[in-house]
């Protein structure tokens, strides 16, 4: 009788994370070509494709980890880690679909920069997924955390300073006020996604040095 295959959890994060990555690339592609919102529809549905594949992992994940005797770390970490995986995916998604939801009828001058920060996130964090698999011997993986992180604080500041900018300078259209204040929270969560995934990375390591 054969051997059953064994079931991966590392090989699976890379793939959630490397997904994080084309996602937000899509991200930047829909904010790049914008002509209008109605234009947009090509890129959602791709982009969904994407966020169902990403489900489908975690899904994997999540069924695997209920029934395996071993795990390579603890479940409840492995559960945690996944969903802050999935959840990368979605918030970018729905920065798309917003843009849809809203009919936004131009783009916003800060929207590219904060898609460019938010995909360096992800491409660091799958950097460091990469490592994750050998953690406790990597000499790397602690830095591609610190720059999670570094990518994360960028955010928030750019975060401040576009939401001051909308209040303070593009304040004649309250309705174009709400709704890029709204975009711009969600794009911001992406960043803090990602964050939550690099410290549970770190308190894996800590757990197991």
């Amino acid at each position: 009788m054969s051997k059953k295959h064994k079931f991966d959890y590392f090989d699976a994060f890379e793939k959630q994370s490397a997904m994080a990555v084309k996602e937000a690339e899509l991200l930047i592609e829909a904010i790049e070509n914008f002509t209008e919102a109605e234009d947009l529809r090509d890129i959602m549905e791709r982009a969904h494709e994407l966020e169902h594949e990403g489900d489908e992992v975690n899904h994997a994940i999540f069924k695997t980890v209920a029934t395996d005797f071993i795990t390579p770390i603890e479940r409840e970490d492995i559960i945690e880690l996944s969903q802050y995986l999935d959840n990368i995916i979605d918030y970018i998604e729905d920065v798309m679909q917003r843009f849809y939801m809203y009919d936004v009828h131009f783009m916003h001058h800060d929207a590219e920069e904060f898609a460019c920060l938010i995909k360096k996130s992800c491409e660091a964090l799958d950097k460091a997924m990469v490592d994750f698999r050998n953690f406790k011997k990597s000499k790397t993986f602690k830095q591609l955390i610190v720059d999670v992180n570094t990518y994360e604080e960028e955010a928030d500041r750019l975060y401040l300073k576009v939401i001051r900018k909308l209040h303070t300078e593009d304040n004649d259209n309250p309705m174009r006020v709400l709704v890029w204040s709204q975009i711009f929270d969600r794009m911001e969560k992406c960043c803090d996604a990602c964050e939550h995934v690099a410290d549970t990375m770190s308190t894996i390591l800590l757990k197991n040095v």
